[in-house]
């Protein structure tokens, strides 16, 4: 049995397969529909979600399956059951757990004590779902993923990460661009790094936002103020992020044809302008369709046992 905790987790051909997948499912969103017949999947989230919470559902009703949503108040945790027991009740009940939550260390406690596969639906280190969804928006949209120049600029959050993995095991060129003390860590870029040189691709990482975007055939840009961060940093954070804005100017620097995507809650005038984010080169809201399809692939290749994880 396998577990989707971060998109690291997977090797190359297990990348491939997802996305080869998904585009099967975006054509026949109902070709698999006896695969959760019967099953439940246990949708646990500490966090509020837009996309993920309704991706995930109608995914698993997709498969034929029903999902039960639980919220932090929902469960047991509140009164001090472990996530150990929980994962062990919840093994007996469902056919897989998806969990959004904060700390990376809870999603791989509820993993090594599971015996049924879990999904990391977003935690503050790695959002692997998203990633997915990333590279079939631009595989659909640009025809391949190898060889593509992908800029992000920002906040090296888990976005990033997730995107900057996926990206290397994908053979892609991916440029990071972010300010002192909000770069990614170090040791996310040598292990990105590692498995870029293998694949053909390769990972820039610069303060200059003007760097990472040159001649890019995708530009890409999160909030500057996640779940999590108090609202005594925005004026901080403001400050130090605006520089790595994406607007008109940002985009003139990619390549004429370049797509913008953002994972969504955009917040027009910071992070992206309204411009760009409802402009013909955003692909925004095919990217957050393509959460379905990929929440799909991975429950069906998590369940089917069709992945081989990263050697």
């Amino acid at each position: 049995m396998m577990h989707l905790l971060k998109t690291s987790d997977l090797s190359a051909a297990d990348l491939a397969y997802l996305l080869r997948r998904s585009a099967k499912f975006k054509a026949k969103p109902f070709g698999r529909r006896s695969v959760l017949a019967g099953e439940t999947v246990c949708c646990y989230f500490a966090k509020p979600s837009t996309r993920t919470r309704i991706s995930f559902e109608t995914a698993v009703a997709h498969l034929g399956g029903t999902p039960l949503f639980m919220g932090a108040k929902d469960l047991q945790l509140g009164r001090g059951e472990t996530l150990e027991d929980t994962a062990r009740v919840m093994s007996r009940y469902s056919r897989a757990l998806v969990i959004r939550t904060f700390e990376d260390a809870e999603v791989e406690r509820l993993a090594a004590a599971a015996t049924i596969p879990v999904i990391n639906a977003l935690t503050d280190g790695h959002h692997p779902c998203q990633s997915l969804a990333d590279l079939l928006t631009i595989q659909q949209q640009r025809g391949k993923v190898a060889g593509q120049k992908i800029a992000y600029l920002g906040d090296g959050n888990n976005v990033a990460v997730s995107l900057v993995q996926a990206a290397a095991l994908a053979g892609a060129h991916v440029a990071v661009a972010s300010p002192d003390g909000y770069t990614l860590p170090d040791a996310i870029v040598q292990a990105a790094r590692a498995v870029a040189d293998k694949q053909g691709g390769s990972v820039l990482v610069t303060r200059d936002p003007d760097e990472a975007v040159k001649d890019a055939d995708v530009v890409y840009t999160d909030v500057w103020l996640s779940m999590g961060h108090s609202d005594h940093e925005r004026a901080e954070r403001h400050r130090v992020l605006m520089p790595y804005q994406v607007n008109a100017a940002a985009m003139r620097k990619a390549k004429r044809d370049a797509l913008f995507l953002h994972c969504l809650p955009a917040h027009r005038g910071e992070e992206v302008t309204a411009e760009v984010a409802d402009g013909p080169q955003s692909a925004i809201f095919d990217q957050a369709e393509n959460r379905l399809w990929t929440s799909m692939a991975v429950l069906y290749a998590l369940v089917e046992e069709k992945l081989e994880g990263a050697s």
